[in-house]
């Protein structure tokens, strides 16, 4: 069945300003890290695809090495590209990142200017794009000067591969001298995507300060914690949980044991609050005015429509924050 966007689909959501620039992006960002590579059924990455834009959520974030196997999902986006949202596009930002390790040998890996600008070359063909919206790199490269790296980034807009571009997981100076070489090359930076949830809070040292005063958004990636901060671990650890995953793992069982009395705790306070604990942890990363988005990964459209249901709610009081602090101390 062909498929045609809602046309109530940006009655629902709420847009915000990515920084100083023109750009606005949706509060809640769907991230394509999981679940929608080759090993994936490609019936449910459309399904959360189609459902996501229909709710309004214009940004989908990939990287060259998300699937798996490595560049899958951005294979996927491609054949939706070529059938679902070929007459969307323009009302899409999609970006794609370099920096972890792609393909063998010297060159596949961190920042120098040949392995970005040859891996957006290669995102581009998987994706069927001449462009994407937002070029990152991935993780600063301690051996490769900074200044390379942002000069890859300055060319990728200049042969016009990209349109704005951004930096992921750099630090507060990191992010201060990145944003300043890119000033002088007249590309300035548009985002910066950390990682950022109750349970992993560095960017509140300095960083978001740095972003503000730099004019640059932010797009927090696992505002919940790689689903620990859901009701998916609340009785124990799931079959097929990342938790319960052995390759690249960014949630552990010692991480689930460390913190699910807490969990459990926030969860009580949500209920209170008449919402589930995945929308009070993406409300309380979005109470920061330097947080442009929030960037959620999901397996199911229900996981989804959870999600984006955040947006319905009011903003947190400043009684339930309190209440949340206090747990969160302990």
């Amino acid at each position: 069945m062909s498929y045609q966007a809602t046309e109530s689909r940006y009655e629902g959501m709420r847009y915000n300003r990515c920084g100083r620039s023109g750009l606005k992006l949706p509060a809640i960002s769907l991230g394509w890290w999981y679940n929608f590579g080759g090993v994936d059924t490609f019936e449910n990455a459309r399904a959360m695809a189609r459902r996501a834009f229909d709710l309004g959520v214009t940004h989908f974030d990939l990287a060259n090495n998300y699937g798996p196997p490595p560049g899958s999902a951005e294979e996927t986006l491609g054949r939706l590209l070529r059938g679902d949202f070929a007459p969307y596009r323009d009302e899409l930002v999609i970006s794609t990142k370099a920096g972890w390790d792609m393909w063998p040998g010297p060159y596949g890996d961190w920042g120098s200017r040949k392995y970005l600008l040859s891996s957006l070359d290669q995102s581009l063909r998987r994706m069927g794009l001449e462009h994407v919206d937002i070029f990152y790199s991935h993780r600063p490269d301690p051996e490769t000067p900074m200044v390379e790296t942002m000069a890859a980034l300055d060319a990728a807009v200049r042969q016009g591969k990209a349109l704005y571009v951004g930096i992921s997981s750099y630090s507060a100076e990191q992010t201060r001298q990145a944003a300043s070489i890119l000033r002088d090359l007249g590309t300035p930076c548009l985002v910066h995507q950390p990682v950022y949830n109750m349970f992993d809070r560095w960017v509140e040292d300095g960083l978001l300060e740095v972003l503000e005063r730099e004019g640059i958004g932010c797009i927090a990636f696992s505002p919940l914690a790689q689903g620990l901060l859901t009701e998916r671990y609340l009785k124990g650890i799931p079959r097929g949980g990342r938790a319960s995953k052995t390759e690249r793992v960014w949630l552990t069982e010692k991480d689930v044991n460390a913190h699910i009395d807490q969990v459990r705790r926030l969860d009580a306070l949500a209920r209170g609050a008449g919402r589930t604990l995945a929308q009070m942890a993406l409300a309380w990363v979005l109470r920061k005015p330097q947080v442009t988005s929030a960037l959620v990964g999901v397996s199911s459209v229900a996981q989804l429509e959870n999600n984006v249901a955040a947006l319905s709610h009011p903003p947190l009081g400043e009684d339930l924050l309190q209440e949340i602090a206090a747990v969160l101390a302990d």
